[in-house]
């Protein structure tokens, strides 16, 4: 073999993409010393998708103050990668559930207010292309509350400017847009959604995602009305409808902010990602690719990060080899594509062994040197 590529998500509480690369890496040179390879760390859009990027892409992590959903000030680091204009970042940093405690959980009253802080400190520093995984929000405020952070202004028929929260979605009669940043008109917008829920409806924001968000069901039933009407009043400001689009509802109407306001460009994670990295020309002529992620089961080949590997070695007849730290239904996994699906274990471990980092980077080495060393023999018998 002389091209063998590394590109694994990380081990969720482990270790990094990175740190499996370096792992798998050495792993690689006790049988191939003189192989090429190539380290692409990866992510779906996810947790982790932040550093990915960063670690791949030469970039490097800033920080900002921005306000959490409840409005309290916070410090968020995001990433800007190594071209210099553009800006990665979870939205979960600045909008997530975790940063709610349980009590106070009212997608009424939760704002993006902080995600649309991120943007605006990239746009500051030079930032024209984002990359934005907007998965585990606590809000449901469709995006008016990143808008606002913009210079967008939302009134109520009285002309009264509103508030924040869900709460206002209903009470929108109108929308000004003549402060919003310059800079967002010639920003490109890619953002990570791997569910399909339209913006609302049975299937939408509200009614499926609102009760894990603190939303009782008068709340969902008054908040789903709430983007219904605001979908209506964005297609009297922009004449783009969309409700019915699939993604619309991500993040409790964020991804249909973004597609109505920002021309957002709605991707499945794994997708963005690898479309950033370029990844289908850096594993050109590659004779293996090694991919994992923490659980390997049947949920892998279905639109994680292996998964996408998957897809673009299959489109280059490149063999895709899954790693993991647990490992269920490799039957699954083969038919499905994968040459091998295998546990970087070496036995019956406790979890607090198996989730040890210098223990699972040592593993991770050693099962990728089993693979080579297999490979490598029925290569040259």
């Amino acid at each position: 073999m002389k091209k063998i590529v590394i590109a694994s998500d990380s081990f969720k509480g482990c270790l990094s993409s990175l740190e499996i690369t370096h792992a798998a890496e050495a792993g690689i040179r006790k049988v191939l010393p003189a192989c090429e390879v190539v380290g692409i760390p990866v992510a779906d859009g996810g947790e982790g998708t932040t550093e990915a990027l960063v670690d791949a892409m030469n970039g490097r992590f800033v920080s900002c103050e921005v306000h959490d959903p409840l409005m309290n000030v916070i410090q968020v680091e995001y990433g800007i990668l190594g071209d210099g204009h553009t800006a990665v970042f979870e939205m979960a940093s600045a909008s997530g559930l975790t940063l709610v405690p349980p009590d106070k959980r009212n997608p009424m009253l939760t704002t993006t207010y902080g995600t649309g802080e991120i943007i605006r400190d990239a746009l500051q520093r030079g930032c024209r292309r984002f990359l934005i995984g907007i998965g585990g929000s606590a809000t449901n405020d469709a995006g008016t509350g990143m808008l606002q952070a913009l210079g967008y202004r939302f009134f109520d028929q009285t002309g009264n400017e509103l508030g924040q929260g869900g709460q206002i979605l209903e009470q929108i009669d109108s929308i000004d847009s003549s402060n919003a940043h310059p800079a967002l008109k010639e920003s490109i917008f890619t953002i990570a959604c791997d569910v399909n829920n339209p913006f609302s409806g049975e299937n939408g924001a509200a009614y499926i995602y609102g009760p894990q968000k603190g939303a009782d069901a008068d709340m969902v039933r008054q908040l789903d009305k709430g983007l219904k009407h605001f979908a209506t009043v964005i297609r009297t400001f922009s004449g783009k409808d969309i409700d019915p689009i699939s993604g619309a509802g991500a993040a409790g109407g964020l991804g249909g902010g973004f597609l109505a306001f920002l021309s957002g460009t709605l991707k499945r994670g794994i997708l963005m990602v690898l479309e950033a990295l370029d990844f289908d020309n850096r594993i050109q002529y590659a004779d293996l690719i090694i991919t994992g992620e923490g659980k390997l089961d049947r949920q892998t080949g279905m639109g994680k990060t292996p998964a996408g590997v998957l897809e673009a070695g299959r489109r280059q007849q490149i063999p895709v080899v899954a790693i993991g730290g647990a490992l269920e239904n490799s039957d699954a996994l083969i038919k499905q594509g994968f040459l091998a699906a295998l546990s970087i274990q070496p036995g019956p471990v406790s979890l607090d062994q198996a989730m040890d980092k210098a223990f699972a980077a040592t593993h991770v080495e050693r099962v990728v040197e089993q693979i080579l060393r297999l490979m490598n023999r029925e290569g040259n018998s």
